[in-house]
């Protein structure tokens, strides 16, 4: 190859590598510049629900509804008495209207019925006393041997939930601690990248979830919520 062509050939080769570092050198200086991590803090609590409200639903079925609506209130009775003797108060026990249908009116019942109504009745308990409602719900069979069968739904849970309400006055501290979890996630990070700390540059803070802790204890309830903190890096 002739001198001549070599010149500019290593004059090229040489301006490409220069170009390089020069790029690499650059992002090097950004990332210096604007050295920061972010990190996800979580805080998680146990608490006990706070109010039930439990649906005690029953059936009566019939030809004459006269006689449906006695017998249901004669039921509804027995069951008021049963939620008074177990320790409920008045402003806890709601008794709604039974609700009747004529399942000869169903479009699509073409098979005869020896009875045409069906009757729903539900008395809606709700309360802050959990464990009293609970402790009633445990001895329910007692309603049944008074011909009184509670109905399920159609998966067979119980026609109850469980709520906690005071997700304000725990909030501060759960925040509190999401958030020193974020900072001690974060330090680690910068002592073994051989950086510090500095100040944070912005935080966002996730919803917070109730959850039941698990299938079988959905009275006791898993709150849970996520902080994300960026911080700056410093030497």
């Amino acid at each position: 190859m002739h001198i001549k062509s070599i010149i500019p050939a290593t004059l090229i080769a040489v301006s490409i590598v220069v170009a390089g570092f020069a790029l690499r050198s650059g992002i090097v200086t950004f990332k210096d510049r604007d050295r920061q991590v972010s990190v996800k803090g979580l805080a998680e609590k146990e608490v006990k629900a706070d109010k039930v409200t439990w649906s005690l639903v029953y059936k009566e079925l019939g030809n004459d509804p006269t006689e449906m609506y006695k017998i249901l209130q004669q039921k509804n009775q027995t069951v008021v008495r049963f939620l008074k003797e177990g320790g409920l108060k008045n402003d806890e026990i709601s008794v709604n209207p039974p609700a009747v249908t004529d399942r000869e009116a169903n479009d699509y019942n073409s098979t005869p019925t020896p009875f045409r109504y069906k009757a729903t009745s539900t008395i809606t308990i709700t309360s802050r006393d959990v464990e009293k409602v609970r402790a009633l719900m445990n001895r329910q069979s007692e309603l049944m041997r008074s011909g009184i069968p509670l109905i399920t739904d159609e998966f067979g849970a119980q026609n109850v939930t469980y709520d906690f309400t005071g997700l304000n006055e725990i909030k501060p501290g759960m925040v509190e601690e999401a958030t020193k979890n974020a900072w001690a996630t974060a330090n680690q990070f910068a002592n073994d990248s051989g950086s510090k700390i500095g100040h944070i540059r912005s935080a966002s803070q996730g919803q917070f979830s109730i959850e039941n802790r698990d299938p079988n204890t959905p009275y006791i309830k898993n709150v849970r919520v996520v902080v994300t903190v960026q911080y700056q890096l410093e030497d």
